[in-house]
C-alpha cells in the first residue's frame, strides 16, 4: 500500500492563502489504512481549519467529501456536478490522487494535504515500514522474498556491502541489514546456495531512472 503522513496544518493554511470556498477531499484506500487521509482525517482537518478561520474572523466555507479512490476517473467524476462551487481543493490522497484530481479539474487549484512517503506494510497500528520502490523488475524470487532495492540503504544487489556490524546497517544502526535478512531467509528455505550466485546486471530502465512509467494491458482495454 502507499503510505502517507499528514502535513502540518500550518503548511496547509499557508497553501490555501485567500481561498474562501474549500473542499477537503479524502480517499478511502491506502491513506485511510495509514490513518492519514480517510473520512476521519477529513473531518479532523476540516474542523481545525474552521476553527482557525473563525479565530481569524474570516468567513471561509469548508466542505467535506471522501471518495472511494482519487486515482480513478470513475470516482473523481462523483464531484463533477459541484466542483465549481469551490475555489480550492485540499486532497488527502497520495500524490497520485492529487495529480489526477488536478488533471481532471484543471481550472481548480488542488493542494496536497499529506506527504506521500513510500509503498509499505502495516507492522502494527501506527507503524508502517517501506517494502517496495516499484523498480519495475522484481527480483524477490532470487532473494527469498526480501527486497534489497527497497530495504538496503545502498540498494546493493550482491551483498552485503561489508559495512554492516552485528547484522545492523552501517547507515542506520537501528535497521537490520537487508542482506542479513536475506541470508537468514535463504537458510530457512534451504536455499543458501542461491546466495553464492551473482545476480545479473539489473535493467534500471524499468525504474524511475527511465522517466515516468506506464503499464498497458491490451487484453483489458476497451
Amino acid at each position: 500500500m502507499i503510505v502517507a503522513d499528514k502535513k502540518p496544518i500550518e503548511e496547509i493554511i499557508e497553501e490555501l492563502g485567500t481561498h474562501e470556498k474549500i473542499l477537503i477531499l479524502g480517499c478511502n484506500e491506502c491513506v485511510t489504512v495509514c490513518e492519514a487521509g480517510g473520512k476521519k482525517e477529513v473531518g479532523i482537518l476540516a474542523s481545525a481549519l474552521r476553527m482557525y478561520f473563525l479565530n481569524q474572523k474570516r468567513d471561509v466555507k469548508i466542505d467535506e467529501e471522501t471518495l472511494q479512490r482519487q486515482c480513478d476517473h470513475e470516482y473523481l467524476e462523483e464531484i463533477r456536478d459541484r466542483v465549481d462551487r469551490y475555489d480550492a481543493i485540499v486532497s488527502l490522497a497520495c500524490g497520485v490522487g492529487v495529480q489526477f484530481a488536478a488533471e481532471k479539474y484543471f481550472s481548480t487549484p488542488v493542494y496536497p494535504g499529506v506527504n506521500t512517503c513510500f509503498m509499505g506494510a502495516t507492522e502494527e497500528r501506527g507503524l508502517w515500514t517501506e517494502r517496495c520502490q516499484g523498480c519495475g523488475q522484481c527480483i524477490l524470487a532470487r532473494t527469498g522474498g526480501i527486497c534489497p532495492v527497497s530495504r538496503c540503504a545502498k540498494r546493493v544487489l550482491n551483498g552485503p556491502c561489508g559495512g554492516s556490524t552485528d547484522g545492523k546497517c552501517e547507515i542506520n544502526k537501528e535497521i537490520i541489514c537487508a542482506w542479513q535478512l536475506i541470508i537468514e531467509r535463504l537458510k530457512a528455505l534451504d536455499r543458501l546456495d542461491d546466495y553464492e550466485a551473482l545476480s545479473p546486471l539489473k535493467d534500471w530502465s524499468t525504474d524511475r531512472a527511465g522517466g515516468p512509467r506506464k503499464v498497458v494491458r491490451e487484453d483489458v482495454q476497451p
